[in-house]
């Protein structure tokens, strides 16, 4: 019974020691070890205050928010940005007949006279046709550059016997003309322009046919192209034009003077000349497409050159003539316009009066 007693508490002293260094090995272990990090904690937000009681009459505001790409709600649909204001098209223009476009722009041009006339003293039927190309461009919006060549065949009467058809090459144009629009309806054109006297029929010793081509010539276009045919002249032509433009209406006016010195030719002509032009326009458009246009158009000398100091009856230093006719208007593309017209060109007075002139005029411009 002891010896049972003393092996109970042998044993009982065993446990407690290896109880003991268990304990020790785990403390010496832990202080090797580094200590576990501590989780991360997130502050907890403090609770909401109550929302305030929305009065039932008053709509409630959205807070502002800095995210301006955010969406409006489906309830309140976005506004569609207006588009840009159209540019209001400009009222259309009756193009004239022989008087000069108010304002520049990009044109080629071709314009034919068919005459038909009378010989005065032999009763004999003649016709002649005045031809000119003209080219325009815009060196700037305002400002156009023109260039401008022709001819005239003149198939003439059986008598007088001296005198025969032939074609004679016309004096270049170059000139310049710049537009001013006052107000949407008021435009004002400035125009210069020079001739190049290369003309045929001309010189010292003249075709005399191809002279008497361009004499004709000059009555086929209304005397009013006088420096395209003045063939031993240098000439300076500034002119004016003024033009209303308002619901379909054309009203202008134009004034030009031609300043003309001789550079060749026979020593019996006059060194220097002096010749005035001026005419009227009035253009309505009956239909979108379509317009109606007359003129009214007078040639005077200033100056007393030969030709005119010659003629006793002194009809030959002013000439009048009247044009009525329609003109289509066709838009081929965006800013390409073709603009056909036929006229009829009547004489006022002598000496185309006397001569039973009458002119067929047609003009194909196109516009780009």
């Amino acid at each position: 019974m002891n010896h049972h007693r003393l092996s109970i508490s042998r044993l009982t002293t065993s446990a407690a020691c290896a109880g003991m260094l268990f304990s020790l090995a785990n403390s010496a272990r832990a202080q090797e070890a580094p200590p576990p990090p501590a989780p991360a904690t997130t502050p907890e937000p403090p609770p909401a205050a109550p929302a305030a009681p929305v009065a039932p009459a008053a709509a409630a505001e959205p807070a502002p928010s800095a995210d301006t790409t955010t969406p409006a709600p489906a309830s309140e649909p976005v506004a569609a940005e207006a588009p840009p204001a159209a540019k209001p098209k400009p009222p259309p223009y009756s193009l004239p007949w022989q008087l000069r476009p108010v304002a520049p722009g990009n044109v080629v041009r071709l314009d034919s006279s068919y005459a038909f006339y009378k010989n005065p003293v032999s009763n004999k039927n003649g016709s002649a046709l005045a031809t000119s190309l003209l080219g325009s461009y815009k060196i700037i919006p305002d400002l156009a550059l023109i260039g401008r060549v022709g001819l005239v065949h003149n198939s003439a009467p059986e008598l007088p016997a001296t005198t025969k058809s032939a074609t004679s090459i016309l004096n270049p144009v170059i000139a310049g003309l710049y537009g001013i629009k006052l107000s949407p309806s008021l435009k004002l054109g400035l125009f210069l322009g020079v001739t190049v006297p290369v003309g045929t029929g001309g010189g010292t010793n003249p075709d005399t046919n191809k002279a008497a081509a361009n004499g004709v010539g000059i009555s086929t276009r209304s005397a009013f192209d006088n420096a395209m045919f003045a063939m031993d002249y240098f000439t300076v032509f500034p002119g004016i034009d003024f033009a209303f433009v308002q619901s379909g209406l054309t009203l202008q006016a134009e004034a030009t003077v031609f300043k003309l010195t001789k550079v060749r030719g026979p020593g019996a002509e006059d060194d220097s000349r002096v010749n005035f032009t001026t005419g009227f326009h009035a253009g309505y458009f009956l239909l979108p497409m379509l317009s109606l246009g007359a003129e009214i158009r007078h040639q005077r000398w200033l100056s007393t050159p030969t030709p005119v100091k010659n003629d006793k009856t002194d009809s030959i230093r002013d000439t009048t003539t009247f044009a009525v006719g329609p003109r289509l208007h066709f838009k081929l593309s965006d800013s390409i316009w073709f603009r056909p017209g036929i006229s009829l060109t009547l004489p006022i007075d002598d000496p185309m009066k006397k001569s039973e002139y009458k002119v067929v005029q047609l003009d194909l411009p196109l516009a780009f």
